[in-house]
């Protein structure tokens, strides 16, 4: 079983991507009780307070960012959403956008009072849409990461991940759990792979390995309708930026053109060779344009 240090795996993120290393940055785990009484946790980044808010995908968690935040170089939360990593798991399974980003904006009350800057991927984007719409106070400026309220229009946009993620339950070894993922991201390195399963799958008691996300039932993925952000979307009356991959199905022109009739000044920018996770894939680029946005 390979041996796990949250915080230990830093250097080689930076070293892959071609930062320099000035030594192991400054990252800590907080976490914040909701009213619900159950616990969003998140890796807060830097000294000072969080400028700025990331939110994952699904399936994903906190450290999907983690080579993003060691290019900002700015104090940043990362939060981990409900179901996914180290936030707890909600009994009903029922993680729609609508539901998480009340609770993200009660964490982020808690972990993060002074940032403005919001940046979600894909389920996080979508969550990042409601927050701003239901939250308007929490978020003066929104990046939302290949994904729009189309996302669920066409089973093709998401088929692929929707294979991967919905999987397996388990697995007999770490070497199969990883197979699997590098399967599944040809266009990845498998060291870059490897770390994302340390991070976000881990050992059963009877040496199984098994995600660290709460799987979805079917009567929960029934429920998932996007189409009402659209009109969430129209509410806002903030600098607007949407980050697109060259490679990704998500979000195809017609998204494009909808979104920007929704908010005729919003920027639109296609990072190349990037599919879905351009976090992933393109973690340089995209921290340079949410720097430069942000």
């Amino acid at each position: 079983m390979p041996e796990y240090d949250e915080f230990g795996m830093f250097q080689d993120n930076a070293a892959e991507a071609g930062l320099t290393w000035s030594g192991p940055p400054v990252v800590r785990r907080r976490a914040a009780q909701i009213a619900s009484g159950r616990q969003v946790s998140a890796l807060q980044w830097g000294e000072g307070e969080p400028e700025l808010v990331l939110l994952h995908g699904g399936a994903q968690n906190a450290h999907t960012w983690d080579t993003v935040a060691l290019a900002l170089n700015r104090p940043l939360l990362a939060v981990d959403l409900p179901g996914h990593g180290h936030s707890d798991w909600w009994p009903d399974h029922d993680y729609t956008p609508e539901r998480l980003a009340d609770a993200v904006a009660e964490a982020c009350a808690v972990l993060a009072p002074d940032a403005r800057t919001v940046v979600g991927m894909s389920l996080g984007g979508l969550t990042a849409l409601r927050l701003a719409a239901r939250h308007p106070a929490e978020v003066s400026r929104l990046i939302v990461v290949d994904v729009t309220p189309g996302a669920g229009d066409a089973p093709g946009k998401t088929a692929a991940i929707t294979a991967f993620v919905h999987g397996p339950e388990d697995f007999a070894s770490f070497e199969e759990i990883l197979e699997r993922t590098v399967t599944h991201n040809p266009g990845r390195s498998v060291s870059s792979l490897r770390r994302g399963v340390l991070h976000n799958a881990r050992p059963r008691p009877d040496g199984r390995w098994e995600w660290r996300y709460d799987r979805l039932r079917p009567s929960a993925d029934a429920r998932f309708d996007f189409s009402g952000l659209w009109d969430d979307l129209s509410t806002l009356r903030i600098p607007l930026l949407l980050v697109r991959g060259s490679r990704s199905p998500v979000v195809d022109d017609a998204d494009v053109a909808e979104f920007c009739r929704r908010q005729p000044d919003a920027q639109v920018i296609t990072v190349e060779d990037a599919g879905h996770s351009i976090q992933g894939d393109r973690p340089v680029e995209l921290a340079g344009i949410i720097d430069q946005f942000g």
